[in-house]
């Protein structure tokens, strides 16, 4: 391998996406790689993908018709192709639907592709992190935990905790594309998570499909609360936040370990679906609307100041109007801090796509994300003008582009303030001078003292 090789990687999808770029970057940093901006500069290029939606799997193949392109005007860049388009079982056909596409990734594994570059570039450039690291089939070891063109400007990172999905909802194609769940054994995320701290991380997001479910397949087994305390023990970690939570799995353990506070946020990410018990039945999500409002009203007790997020899935099959303005009404009544709202897209191999008819007409779901997206937007703005003139905590995550400081309140809230001083990765108090929805804007008081 010749000195100065560059790799590009184009990322779409979920958070799960992100912590798999981010493991490869180190990885391929450890070779001797550099990042680079563009796609056309770059000596290898990787499409990390998402299918979960028409729209992100619309956005993979147009990617792929320039890279095929490119290919054709510079047939030395190697191309990968990553992720949940290649699925775990790593489709067959692929190579002759993307004849100009070198190797294929499986999610949250790389070694196909140090493989190949094992073979096709000069071995004697191989780091001896890397040789270390050779006859490893998949990255989640935590050894390279943040690429070293990164340090010092990554404050916040994802931690994948629990692998795939056994749920099976009928309009989710994750288990046919990451396979069963596997939850990763608990000493090596701590592992990770210390060589996170080490590297200047200060906020952990721990992620699983259903990260509840963590442990719940391991020998002996453990919990997602026993998990949140391990890493909660690492002194530079400050921030601690997990999702994505089922209503199912969401125990009471787990509750007791958020409403203790300290540096677990009072933030839960618990998607609903839908308000209406007969489309919660042909999703076969397992709980009833009443099983949800009751729990919300649990966590809500325990901890008052807890933020809750949740997904809508609008125009699934059957959903009539009046099963939609189910949904509608319970959102207006449970007003969680976040709604992402998804259009129903059929998956391929899903059984909504086998048994249900995608009748909803594409106006009428546009009309519905609409509809829900203006509630949000409404009653958010509302009670963020309650927040005005108080004082909230924020990890500051980085600088925007206009110089004002950017981060998060423990309940997820973005917050911008204009401060000279470098304050990168440092809990800050801030007094709140305006609020909008989705936002809020305000001045810089005394930062918390370092833990």
């Amino acid at each position: 391998m010749q000195g100065g090789r560059t790799y590009n990687i184009w990322t779409i999808g979920c958070q799960m996406n992100e912590a798999d770029s981010r493991y490869l970057a180190a990885r391929l940093e450890s070779l001797g790689y550099s990042p680079a901006p563009r796609t056309r500069n770059a000596d290898l290029v990787v499409v990390n993908t998402c299918v979960v939606r028409r729209q992100a799997e619309d956005k993979v193949y147009t990617r792929l018709r320039y890279l095929s392109q490119l290919k054709r005007e510079r047939p030395d860049t190697v191309v990968a192709l990553m992720g949940c388009l290649v699925g775990h079982k790593s489709d067959p056909s692929l190579p002759s639907k993307f004849p100009f596409v070198d190797v294929f990734l499986p999610p949250s594994d790389i070694s196909p592709l140090i493989e190949f570059l094992r073979e096709n570039e000069d071995t004697s450039a191989l780091s001896s992190l890397e040789r270390q690291h050779a006859a490893r089939d998949a990255f989640m070891d935590g050894e390279l935990p943040v690429p070293p063109t990164e340090l010092g400007t990554t404050i916040s990172a994802f931690v994948p905790v629990v692998l795939g999905c056994s749920h099976a909802c009928t309009f989710c194609i994750i288990p046919y594309r990451r396979g069963t769940e596997r939850s990763r054994p608990r000493k090596e995320i701590v592992n990770e998570v210390r060589r996170l701290a080490d590297k200047g991380i200060r906020e952990i997001t721990l992620l699983g499909q259903i990260v509840d479910r963590y442990g719940l397949d391991l020998d002996p087994r453990t919990d997602l609360a026993a998990l949140l305390s391990d890493v909660a023990s690492i002194d530079d970690i400050l921030r601690i936040r997990f999702l994505t939570s089922h209503p199912n799995w969401f125990t009471d353990r787990l509750l007791d370990t958020v409403a203790a506070g300290g540096k677990i946020c009072p933030s839960v990410e618990i998607p609903v679906q839908a308000g209406n018990g007969e489309v919660l039945a042909r999703m076969k999500r397992g709980y009833t609307v009443d099983d949800y409002r009751r729990l919300v009203g649990r966590i809500r007790a325990r901890v008052p100041e807890v933020g809750i997020s949740t997904d809508i899935i609008v125009g699934f099959p059957g959903e009539t109007e009046e099963q939609f303005m189910d949904t509608y009404r319970l959102m207006d009544e449970l007003q969680p801090d976040m709604i992402r709202i998804a259009k129903y897209s059929e998956r391929p191999q899903t059984l909504a796509s086998r048994h249900y008819p995608d009748d909803v007409p594409p106006e009428e779901k546009e009309r519905r994300r609409v509809m829900l997206e203006a509630l949000l937007a409404d009653y958010l703005e509302r009670r963020h003008c309650e927040l005005q003139g108080r004082d909230v905590e924020v990890l500051v995550e980085a600088r925007s582009r206009n110089g004002r400081w950017r981060g998060r309140t423990p309940q997820g809230k973005l917050v911008f303030f204009d401060e000279k001083c470098d304050l990168l990765g440092k809990l800050v108090r801030v007094k709140l001078d305006w609020t909008g929805a989705f936002s809020l804007i305000g001045t810089h008081r005394i930062p918390t003292p370092e833990t």
